[in-house]
């Protein structure tokens, strides 16, 4: 009896995070009520029917509309001879017909490729290929690149989708605005290529298929950013794990007001559905709890986006760092009615403390930081969302989820030590495709998968991000992490946005280097190198400030480190 109290007791000690989950929340999953996407989509559409479902430039299309779509596509994939688990490549931004397409594939029992629809002809013919997509589906604007990298693929069909496709009568007037007011469609040429609004509305009949929760639903590629881009293999369970995952820890907060059996929430979904976060948290997790998805085509327009806001009712919020940067920091914002916002949620890289101190300040609401993965797909952790200020911390595990500090010999770190963040959980991806060398280097004997990211927890479980392994900066033997310096550089009132970055240096060994975007037009490098050594350790003052007017970033606006390193070495 002693024994097994003592196991208990330090199985608790092991995770810390547990007692300080919120009262409403579960340790752990009912894992035999995880299901399938498949289940999850029509049993959402079935419940949900007559409710908004997506919403893009102005209309919208129900839940019921939307399954009617998808289950159109699938019948079309069927009778094009796929045959369960083949891929089918989906290249679109956040547009009425992309969801459509995905639930279609998957109701299909097919496996989802989201491409990123900025993507050159070169990373379009790697992706694809290293998939074996059969089917690929773009977006007009970007067809071209299609085009252009055709002779390389290994395509049945493509088919075209437009911006205007389900929108009826107002499609045609988007259509006609995007190809001959503001000619984003460039000119392509792909014999064979069907448009998809017909076969959205078609009257191919889908053929019943079984799908079960260890069938792939997804092929989510990292972005490449850190080297060739690998695809996660996501599987329907793991991916509905993290959605269920996601209802556990956030849907006490998103109870109707008392007597409104009518309450609708609505997610403002600006970052892309192809990417990780959008997918799981934005759409899946939003089909769960019968909330509309108000579609932003391009987030980067900041004065069309704030004009949607300003327009639309809505009640949740997602982004990342620079979104909210760029937001609260735009004259109109305080002009948009935050007043049902329950909560604003951020991924996908540090969110600067500067930056979530304006956005409260502007909307009344702290940021909600979690973080996560394509190999997690993507949820491991996320703050209470009762918070009342932003944390600086990732928050805690999920239920179902553990997490370990580890050193580069897979030992456990001490509470409070740096070492890189290992993840287990339903939600770990099953492993790269086809690369099994990557899988092993990735995942644990004990079933851990490596993140690649720097961090600690803290006494109570929360984990603080330190920053990327590979973005570590050596001065002298001492570690410096961008994310740290940049947090700094951001809190000065001049700076609009910054990226760190370590660069040769025949003393140090590498030097920290910063690229900045001024707010204040007089800024100078030696004002702010001034303040950094008032708030930072001599060795983490950068050694070159230069002032540029755009960072490169990710279409989901995660700046691009590893580019400005290209840049500067070229120039050398």
């Amino acid at each position: 009896m002693m024994n097994a109290i003592g196991g208990a007791q330090a199985m608790h000690d092991s995770r810390p995070w547990l007692a300080h989950y919120p009262p409403a929340v579960p340790r752990e999953l009912d894992e035999a009520r995880i299901g399938t996407l498949a289940d999850l989509i029509r049993s959402a559409c079935t419940r949900y029917a007559g409710r908004p479902a997506f919403e893009s430039f102005g209309k919208a299309i129900t839940f019921a509309e939307t399954l009617r779509a998808a289950e159109a596509f699938a019948g079309w994939l069927q009778a094009q001879g796929l045959k369960k688990g083949d891929r089918v490549a989906l290249m679109m931004p956040n547009i009425l017909a992309y969801p459509a397409a995905i639930f279609g594939t998957l109701l299909g029992g097919f496996t989802v490729v989201n491409v990123n629809p900025l993507y050159t002809a070169r990373e379009l013919t790697h992706q694809l290929n290293d998939a074996g997509a059969r089917v690929l589906v773009v977006i007009e604007n970007f067809a071209h690149v299609v085009e252009e990298a055709r002779a390389n693929l290994k395509l049945d069909s493509i088919v075209i989708a437009t911006a205007g496709d389900l929108m009826g009568f107002k499609g045609k007037i988007v259509n006609f605005v995007a190809r001959r007011i503001k000619k984003v469609v460039r000119p392509y040429d792909l014999p064979g290529a069907v448009p998809l609004l017909p076969i959205l509305q078609g009257g191919t009949a889908m053929a019943p298929v079984t799908v079960g929760p260890d069938d792939v639903a997804f092929l989510q590629y990292t972005g490449g950013t850190t080297g060739v881009a690998k695809g996660a293999t996501l599987t329907h369970r793991n991916v509905a794990a993290n959605v269920q995952q996601a209802g556990l820890w956030l849907e006490w907060v998103l109870e109707p007001p008392l007597g409104r059996s009518d309450y609708q929430h609505a997610m403002v979904t600006a970052l892309p559905l192809y990417h990780i976060f959008a997918l799981t948290c934005c759409c899946l997790f939003m089909l769960r709890i019968g909330a509309k998805s108000l579609l932003i085509a391009n987030p980067r327009d900041i004065p069309g986006f704030i004009k949607t806001l300003k327009a639309n009712r809505f009640t949740l919020f997602s982004g990342v760092n620079t979104l909210y940067n760029a937001l609260a920091n735009h004259p109109e914002i305080r002009q948009v009615d935050f007043s049902e916002m329950r909560f604003a949620v951020a991924g996908g890289m540090a969110t600067q403390a500067a930056v979530a101190k304006q956005w409260k300040a502007v909307t009344g609401r702290p940021i909600i930081e979690g973080y996560g993965l394509s190999e997690t797909s993507p949820v491991a952790t996320i703050n209470r969302p009762d918070i009342q200020e932003f944390t600086g911390t990732i928050g805690y595990p999920i239920p179902s989820t553990d997490i370990a500090i580890r050193d580069g010999e897979g030992n456990d770190m001490p509470l409070g030590e740096a070492g890189e963040i290992c993840i287990r959980g339903p939600q770990v991806m099953a492993g790269y495709w086809n690369r099994p060398d990557e899988t092993a280097k990735a995942m644990t004997a004990d079933g851990y998968f490596r993140s690649g990211d720097v961090g600690v927890m803290l006494p109570d479980g929360q984990i603080k991000v330190v920053d990327r392994m590979k973005d570590m900066v050596l001065v002298s033997g001492f570690n410096v992490y961008p994310n740290e310096v940049e947090d700094v550089l951001a809190s000065h009132p001049g700076v609009l946005e910054s990226a760190v970055i370590g660069l040769p240096d025949e003393h140090s060994g590498e030097a920290v280097t910063a690229f900045v975007v001024r707010k204040d037009q007089t800024l100078t490098a030696d004002e702010l190198r001034a303040f950094c050594k008032e708030n930072l350790t001599g060795y983490k003052v950068p050694k070159q400030i230069f002032f540029r007017e755009t960072l490169p970033k990710t279409n989901v606006g995660k700046v691009l480190r590893r580019a400005l390193r290209e840049e500067v070495v070229a120039k050398r």
